[in-house]
């Protein structure tokens, strides 16, 4: 059964992988948001976040939105069915993500370096939220241009780094159960194995065609 078969049988399939994917960081994400908004005690792990709450917040809210909303984006068939959906869905998506991978960047930059953190961590963090700004505003500028192809590879390749929270959950999971909590190292290596295997997954998504663009209509010349 080819790929682009396989999806149109399992419509569903890859949206809620996506959303269970992304449910951990997006739960996580709330618990915080709601502490916040009340009058929390300060702590070494939320001092940073009290004393300048908004850069979270902003990057709480638009990460999700990102991850969630652009999850119904592998809905081929849901999309042909409904072709304003995927734009108006997309005029969202795009300023989610800037502002998620802008505000990721600033947090990594500006808070106070946590201890369990390092200098390797937030290199990887900056790369590569910087990465999956680039790769929206690239996607973007391809629509623009009625490159389609370019368009959809370039915000596969985004909401893949978009999603990397999720699966650094996976990533560090395991070793949480046979070992030691990772030393500083190890768990920036473990960080970047998640962004990682995303993209290997995206780039495998772009050249089998499993996730199949919504096409511009086709112009039609005037009659003389």
């Amino acid at each position: 059964m080819s790929t682009n078969r396989f999806l149109r049988r399992h419509e569903w399939a890859i949206p809620t992988g996506l959303i269970l994917l992304a449910l951990v960081p997006v739960v996580a994400g709330a618990v915080r948001t709601v502490e916040l908004s009340g009058d929390p005690a300060v702590t070494p792990a939320n001092a940073r976040f009290v004393a300048d709450p908004v850069p979270v917040l902003v990057h709480i809210v638009t990460a999700s939105v990102y991850c969630l909303l652009g999850a119904f984006q592998f809905m081929p068939n849901f999309r042909r069915r409904r072709p304003g959906w995927h734009r108006v869905a997309g005029r969202l998506l795009v300023p989610a993500g800037i502002l998620a991978a802008l505000s990721g960047m600033w947090m990594a930059a500006c808070y106070a370096l946590m201890p369990i953190d390092g200098a390797f961590l937030i290199g990887l963090r900056l790369f590569f939220g910087g990465t999956m700004a680039g790769c929206i505003v690239l996607g973007l500028r391809a629509i623009l241009r009625r490159d389609v192809s370019r368009h959809r590879a370039w915000m596969i390749r985004g909401y893949a780094i978009g999603q990397g929270a999720g699966t650094q959950f996976l990533t560090h999971l395991p070793w949480l159960v046979v070992a030691e909590p990772p030393g500083e190292l190890t768990r920036a290596w473990l960080h970047a194995a998640g962004w990682l295997i995303n993209l290997a997954v995206a780039e495998w998504i772009i050249r089998h065609g499993s996730a199949e663009p919504t096409r511009p209509p086709p112009v039609r010349a005037g009659r003389g």
